[in-house]
């Protein structure tokens, strides 16, 4: 069974990854949570960190949402590097231009159990 990685309070997870979703930056935080060096990151798909746990239909509407370039927020489970995982408050916004969505920027902070909790048990109903 894999342990799970307690964020804290002040962890702010950033990303950027451009319109195909290949990220182009890793903070700090990101790098140290997850266990992988920037370098393991940058150029990777976003889904490279998604647990095998979080339903494909969660990510399936995170990327309509953020494709027709609105903000998508969501309870997100993603594992680490050593086979554990962290659970994150996601906040995913688009950079657009007139041309279309540029890139997207992901912030990621500290759920609540609740919020944990509630997106389990919608979690379920989309397997």
């Amino acid at each position: 069974m894999s342990e799970e990685v307690k964020l804290s309070a002040d962890t702010m997870i950033v990303s950027e990854t451009d319109a195909k979703g290949i990220i182009q930056y890793a903070n700090t935080d990101f790098c140290k949570i997850a266990g992988y060096s920037k370098e393991e990151l940058i150029g990777k798909p976003h889904n490279f960190v998604r647990h095998q746990d979080m339903p494909k239909a969660a990510f399936a509407d995170l990327w309509k949402t953020i494709k027709a370039g609105n903000i998508w927020n969501g309870i997100v489970k993603n594992k680490t590097k050593d086979g554990g995982y962290y659970w994150v408050n996601a906040t995913a916004y688009p950079s657009k231009n007139s041309n279309g969505v540029l890139r997207y920027v992901s912030v990621r902070v500290k759920p609540t159990d609740k919020e944990i909790e509630d997106a389990i048990s919608l979690y379920k109903t989309l397997d």
